[in-house]
């Protein structure tokens, strides 16, 4: 029977999961006592299983805050009905295996002339080659509306990659300056911003012209609306929401 659910924490945690102590399945939270099992990593199925084996214990979890829009299911069986379904196996692969030797394999040869289907000579093809450059970009990261850096208390930690070649950057808490190195196309239009911090996140494309870069340094602010950095992460007790009748 397929058991459909949903997930919920109704009092958020204010404890920083980032300093507590990791372990194999999460984080240990010193201020509760508890370990906190880090769902955010895992897909759907994998936290249909782990709640399926965690048979309703109280769990304290950090989540996606997407994961809480989700609807899972698992399916749920009783052992009656594995033993049944074990028998009905072992019963057809003994009749399959006695059926098999009361067969007597019959071999048969077939001589076919079969057409000369090769072609010789060399072979010509044309490589496309989109030649790649590399370039610093570097810039402030601003808010939109007051064209200053982000509250660093508010969105602690952020960083900054563009384009998944280059490496991440932490951005000056203060200044909102960075400086990263990139690689890129000549022929690109656009280059992909990838902005996190300890809980948020967001993923933009710029427009690009190879022709602002000077002396392979290419100056760029980028700005964003604060309301465009998602919280990603929740964490707290986990509230399991069975869907009657499914």
């Amino acid at each position: 029977m397929k058991k459909k659910f949903t997930l919920e924490i109704a009092n958020p945690c204010s404890e920083n999961f980032n300093k507590m102590i990791p372990n194999a399945s999460g984080s240990f939270c010193n201020s509760c006592a508890k370990n906190v099992i880090d769902l955010s990593r895992k897909s759907n199925s994998e936290v249909a299983k782990f709640i399926a084996e965690s048979k309703d214990a109280t769990i304290c979890a950090r989540l996606k805050v997407t994961q809480l829009e989700e609807e899972f299911q698992y399916n749920e069986t009783s052992r009656l009905n594995n033993f049944k379904y074990a028998a009905i196996a072992a019963s057809v692969l003994i009749a399959s295996n006695v059926v098999g030797q009361e067969k007597e394999i019959v071999k048969t040869e077939v001589n076919r002339p079969y057409p000369n289907m090769h072609t010789m000579g060399k072979v010509a093809y044309t490589k496309v080659v989109e030649e790649e450059v590399s370039i610093t970009v570097k810039g402030k990261l601003l808010e939109a509306k007051t064209r200053r850096p982000f509250n660093s208390k508010k969105y602690p930690n952020l960083a900054l990659t563009i384009n998944s070649s280059s490496g991440t950057i932490k951005v000056n808490s203060k200044t909102g300056e960075f400086s990263i190195p990139v690689q890129v196309l000549k022929n690109s239009k656009t280059l992909e911003v990838t902005i996190t911090g300890d809980d948020y996140y967001l993923s933009k494309t710029i427009p690009f012209d190879i022709k602002s870069v000077k002396n392979d340094i290419l100056f760029q602010n980028i700005i964003i609306a604060e309301d465009e950095l998602s919280k990603i992460m929740i964490a707290g007790g986990l509230g399991i929401n069975y869907i009657d009748g499914k």
